[in-house]
């Protein structure tokens, strides 16, 4: 099939590369035309695991394409994805600005019959919406189609192309059965393709994140009540996640969900509920508990020093919202940062992928380090914000020899209690009862 990919961010670059690797013919479309420059040559404006491999295989093999024409990528596609952002506007909504824009340019340009794809994740009504915009500006026939991703970043490749299930909102039976083709490949261990009408498929999407992000954020009051009555977080979510109707998955404790789905796409919904006059209190919940769990984790370190963290210097290992990404969008570790600045620290923050996106959003406020060990030379406490692979298992013995003190915040649970307790660290984590108390500092 000829397709054009509109929008070449997290979603719509790896929908488009993804969709070029079964045989596909994709046209990816960005008005950046540094970036598309950037793509044609070979190079990827993201990180994210698995992706490159496939990205150079398909352009040597001319199935994956990139331009700033939105003509001549739309001319013959078959399929057009709008993979365009849906940044939350001022009262919270999504704002659909991006979507209904470039809808109305292919509305202007088209020829023939076409299946719009919202890729992006939408309101409830968003189809309508593009539907109404088509018929507006041009005589065309056009079906408009919600498939939402379900793309986790690190795994996205995998994700898209083993998928357990997809998702396609249409009641237009030729795009049915195009969608139906254009994801065979995908699924032919068996996973579902479910096919329903359009707001059902918008709105899955929303309810989908919204629900991960409530486990999230449960489990954090969890935790938070476990360091008041002396749990161990660690040994209830074991013993809730074996229960079949709950699930493994999603119950880890830590300083607060980010990314660029959940904190958008739960404040969508919830607004969305308040415009259609429903107080949706579980979602206003889910925002409250996640936006006080990283404030939770700053006063967890004032208190230590006694409220007064003036010349402090603190090691930051992680600043991307989760590991195998370069994504800070939301990510806890830029409310830290801001707290800690705020309180006159000095920082030295190291992250994998996702330095460069710091240093161009906050510039020189903060010190970088070329890998994690660096960044505690002379530091008086180390800060764990992401949980890195390569940060689970550090040589502790040379860790002690660059720490100015042996202080440990660790807001992902990575170690053991027992063996920081050996150690002789000082770590405060989430849930878990706080090692080495008698070492405490209060300057």
């Amino acid at each position: 099939m000829k397709i054009a990919i509109i929008g070449t961010g997290y979603v719509g670059l790896v929908t488009g590369t993804c969709l070029a690797e079964t045989g596909n013919q994709v046209t990816c479309v960005d008005i950046n035309e540094q970036k598309v420059t950037m793509m044609q040559q070979g190079q990827l404006p993201i990180y994210e695991p698995g992706l490159e491999l496939l990205f150079h295989r398909n352009i040597i093999q001319e199935r994956l394409f990139f331009t700033n024409n939105l003509a001549s990528a739309i001319e013959n596609a078959q399929i057009i994805f709008l993979a365009l952002p849906t940044p939350p506007g001022e009262n919270g909504s999504a704002d659909l600005s991006y979507v209904l824009g470039a809808a109305k340019d292919i509305a202007l340009l088209i020829t023939s019959y076409k299946v719009i794809v919202t890729k992006s994740t939408v309101p409830v009504g968003t189809a309508d919406k593009v539907s109404a915009v088509f018929e507006q500006y041009t005589d065309v026939e056009v079906a408009v189609v919600s498939n939402p991703e379900f793309l986790r970043e690190g795994v996205a490749v995998e994700d898209f192309m083993k998928p357990d299930r997809i998702v396609v909102g249409t009641t237009d039976e030729r795009a049915r059965r195009l969608m139906s083709e254009l994801y065979a490949p995908y699924v032919r261990q068996g996973n579902p393709v479910i096919f329903m009408d359009e707001r059902s498929s918008e709105l899955t999407k929303y309810a989908a994140n919204s629900f991960l992000a409530t486990k999230i954020s449960f489990m954090n009051e969890i935790a938070n009540l476990c360091e008041l009555v002396g749990a161990n977080v660690d040994m209830v979510r074991l013993g809730i996640g074996s229960d079949d109707r709950i699930g493994k998955r999603f119950l880890f404790p830590g300083i607060g969900y980010g990314g660029s789905c959940f904190p958008k796409d739960v404040q969508a919904l919830a607004r969305s509920a308040e415009d259609n006059q429903y107080d949706f209190k579980i979602l206003n919940s889910v925002m409250e508990v996640n936006a006080i769990q990283r404030k939770v984790f700053v006063e967890k370190l004032k208190k230590y020093y006694g409220g007064n963290i003036e010349g402090k210097v603190f090691a930051l290992w992680g600043l991307a919202f989760k590991p195998e990404t370069d994504d800070i969008r939301e990510a806890p570790a830029l409310y830290v940062i801001d707290e800690l600045l705020k309180g006159g620290a000095k920082i030295v923050a190291y992250d994998p992928e996702a330095i460069n996106n710091v240093k161009y959003l906050i510039g020189v406020k903060i010190s970088y380090a070329d890998d994690h060990y660096e960044a505690l030379q002379g530091a008086d406490a180390l800060l764990i914000l992401t949980e890195w692979s390569t940060f689970r298992t550090p040589d502790f013995d040379l860790m002690e020899t660059l720490l100015k003190h042996k202080v440990i915040f660790d807001g992902r649970n990575l170690y053991d209690l027992d063996k920081m307790i050996d150690r002789g660290f000082y770590y405060n984590s989430i849930g878990r009862q706080v090692v080495n108390q008698s070492e405490k500092k209060t300057a």
